[in-house]
């Protein structure tokens, strides 16, 4: 920041002190303090001159200079604690310098996880046949579920406090869904009490899902064993459409996943305006601005 005195200023107060007139006397007199005024003196005294000091370091002094390198460090090591990653780059780096370093690129902590088990290059193949249509033909197909001990993770309390809550340490009743998603559109959904098998999936696929779609479009869906069968491929070709099984371990492909948590979190701050658990789950779907019968 540059000095907020004038070099005439300071020649001004120097030659007040030089007359003979007491520090605190001109310090007071000239509104500064008396420190600065020491350190003028002294300035004048070691060089010669009281001018205003410039280009000088000016935050913080980054011991990380090299940001491409520390950018792709910081990739490579993203799991790992910062005095773990001040350990690993060295140059005698403290856990601050990792700290500061990484919030000028931008970078913060978060973490989501994949599968280990998943084959990179089947995913990348999916990908790129992805690639080969229309965005409104995608049909994204997934089941979900939750049940009466799920609860809603947050609340409100003092700063370095908890929110202290409870739940049900039993499950009484589970509440699954089925739905599809076409760009931002959900339709088709259908509750249930329950998990899905196969009976359940072609009976919905028939007269909930394929009637609401047109000639030419993918059902994109994992690779369960109840999704395949002859008369789900029969039920499919029928209706003039395609569907296209996920590569294995890739939930992370199915975009109607992100929607499951919207929904949940909606049913999980309510539980306790419903008489009835199943009525809760399909209030969420039957309030949600997107959703298509």
């Amino acid at each position: 920041m540059p000095s907020p005195y004038s070099e005439d200023f300071r020649q001004k107060v120097i030659a007040a002190v030089e007359r003979g007139e007491g520090k605190t006397k001109v310090a007071r007199m000239m509104n500064i303090s008396r420190n600065t005024l020491d350190q003028w003196l002294k300035r004048k005294q070691e060089v010669g001159h009281c001018h205003a000091i410039t280009h000088y370091q000016q935050g913080c002094c980054h011991k990380i200079t090299d940001w491409e390198r520390f950018r792709e460090f910081a990739k490579q090591h993203g799991e790992k604690t910062q005095a773990q990653m001040a350990k690993l780059w060295g140059d005698n780096v403290s856990q601050q310098n990792i700290s500061d370093a990484l919030r000028k690129i931008g970078l913060s902590r978060k973490k989501t996880y994949g599968y280990r088990e998943r084959d990179e290059l089947q995913r990348d193949a999916f990908k790129e046949r992805l690639k080969t249509t229309l965005p409104q033909q995608l049909v994204y197909v997934d089941e979900a579920g939750t049940d009466n001990r799920e609860d809603y993770a947050y609340g409100y309390c003092e700063v370095g406090a908890r929110f202290h809550a409870l739940k049900s340490g039993k499950r009484t009743e589970r509440v699954s869904w089925i739905a599809a998603l076409r760009q931002k559109d959900i339709f088709a959904p259908m509750t249930f009490d329950g998990t899905c098998n196969r009976d359940l999936f072609e009976m919905w696929l028939e007269d909930c899902l394929l009637p609401q779609l047109n000639q030419g479009d993918i059902i994109i869906i994992d690779n369960a064993s109840f999704h395949s069968s002859q008369a789900i491929d029969d039920m499919v070709a029928a209706a003039g459409c395609e569907i296209w099984y996920l590569p294995a371990y890739s939930p992370d492909l199915n975009k109607i996943e992100n929607w499951w948590f919207v929904l949940k979190n909606w049913m999980k701050q309510r539980w306790d305006e419903f008489d009835c658990f199943r009525d809760c789950v399909d209030a969420a779907f039957k309030n949600c601005p997107n959703v298509f019968a």
